[in-house]
C-alpha cells in the first residue's frame, strides 16, 4: 500500500487530543527535526499543551547526530527555539506509540508503510497533506535550500495546528 491511499483514513480537518505526533524523514537531522521544533513553537504560541511532538529517522545514516547546521541556522533565523538532540531510528514498536506518523515525502511514506504494523498504517500522513498539497517537501540535504524547506514545513505545521484546534 502506498502512503497516499492511507491518508484517506484520517480526517483532514480535525484531530482528537491529547495527541502524540511523530515527524519522520530519512535521517532525522534536517526536515523532521525542523518540523518538530516548528510545531512545538506553534503549539506553545497557541497555548496548546496536550500535544506531544517528536521526530525520528527512517534510515541509519545519521543516527546519533544532532540537527544539521542548516536547520539550526534557519530555526535561529526564524526565532524558533530548539535543543540539542540525537537522531534516532524508528521501529514498529515505537511507531505504535504515536497517533500520527507524518512523513516529509513519498519515500518516507513508503518506508513508513513497510515499517509499521498494518494496524498503524492509518496513522500515516504526509505533512503537506494537512494543507491540501500533494507534493513532497524537498530534502535540503540535497537541495541546500533550507528556506524552501522551512516554508513548506511552516505551511504543513500551520495546517496541522488548525486541524488540532489551534
Amino acid at each position: 500500500m502506498n502512503g497516499q491511499s492511507q491518508e484517506k483514513n484520517i480526517p483532514k480537518t480535525t484531530v482528537d487530543k491529547p495527541l502524540k505526533i511523530l515527524f519522520v524523514c530519512h535521517g532525522n537531522i534536517c526536515r523532521s527535526p525542523m518540523a518538530e521544533f516548528v510545531m512545538k513553537d506553534l503549539l506553545r504560541k497557541a497555548g496548546i499543551e496536550d500535544v506531544t511532538v517528536v521526530s525520528a529517522a527512517l534510515h541509519t545514516d545519521e543516527i546519533g547526530n544532532d540537527i544539521h547546521w542548516g536547520t539550526r541556522r534557519k530555526l535561529t533565523e526564524m526565532g524558533i527555539p530548539f535543543a540539542p538532540r540525537a537522531a534516532w531510528l524508528l521501529t514498529a514498536d515505537k511507531a505504535a506509540e504515536y497517533d500520527l506518523l507524518i512523513g516529509m515525502d513519498r519515500y518516507n511514506l513508503a518506508d513508513l508503510n513497510r515499517l509499521v504494523r498494518p494496524s498503524d498504517r492509518t496513522k500515516i500522513r504526509s505533512l503537506l497533506s494537512f494543507a491540501g498539497i500533494s507534493r513532497d517537501i524537498a530534502d535540503p540535504w540535497y537541495t541546500d535550500n533550507f528556506d524552501a524547506t522551512y516554508a513548506d514545513i511552516l505551511c504543513g505545521c500551520t495546517a496541522l495546528l488548525k486541524a488540532i484546534g489551534g
